[in-house]
């Protein structure tokens, strides 16, 4: 699965040196997110924008590969540079780092894909903290399996953003999947 998110990082020419020491669940994010980003000045600050995600498994990935550092009292090597991808919520904070977006950020867990909640946290929050701009959407990682769905959402003029529960489903359901 690195391998492959790593062909996207090269074929893209991206300059991030950060994404060869991050977890598949960052690395996945990341990726979606510069394709949605690529038209959005990365060196000005963007305290319109957010960032709220959502997956099943949280950091489960990143979680057993920490476990292995430390469950043999024999061969005992704790990594931080693992460690530090337990945390779901450190993808958004790559995103954010990597595009100077100072609004709100946050990762949920759900027990599946659920677009109602999707719009209903999404809408909440761009309302709540005044956003013009709320990159949304699933990033979850599994074995060998990436399922990462993304959305820009602006806010038009009247203040309303332009999706809901069923566009963000079908879209979901078009989206493609990576299973090795």
């Amino acid at each position: 699965m690195n391998h492959f998110l790593t062909e996207i990082y090269n074929w893209r020419e991206i300059d991030y040196r950060k994404f060869f020491k991050m977890d598949a669940l960052s690395k996945a994010g990341f990726l979606a997110s510069e394709l949605l980003l690529e038209d959005f000045d990365r060196e000005q600050p963007k305290k319109n924008m957010g960032i709220i995600l959502f997956n099943q498994s949280s950091s489960l990935e990143a979680d057993k590969a920490y476990q292995q550092t430390i469950s043999d009292p024999e061969n005992y090597f704790p990594s931080p540079a693992v460690f530090v991808y337990t945390l779901p919520n450190i993808v958004t904070g790559e995103i954010a780092i990597r595009n100077k977006i100072y609004g709100e950020t946050a990762f949920y867990i759900s027990s599946r894909f659920q677009a109602g909640l999707i719009e209903e946290i999404a809408t909440g929050v761009v309302y709540d903290y005044g956003l013009k701009y709320l990159l949304t959407g699933w990033v979850e990682i599994d074995k060998d399996e990436i399922d990462t769905f993304l959305m820009l959402c602006e806010v038009g003029a009247q203040g309303q953003m332009a999706f809901n529960a069923k566009n963000i489903e079908k879209l979901y359901n078009k989206s493609l999947k990576y299973n090795k």
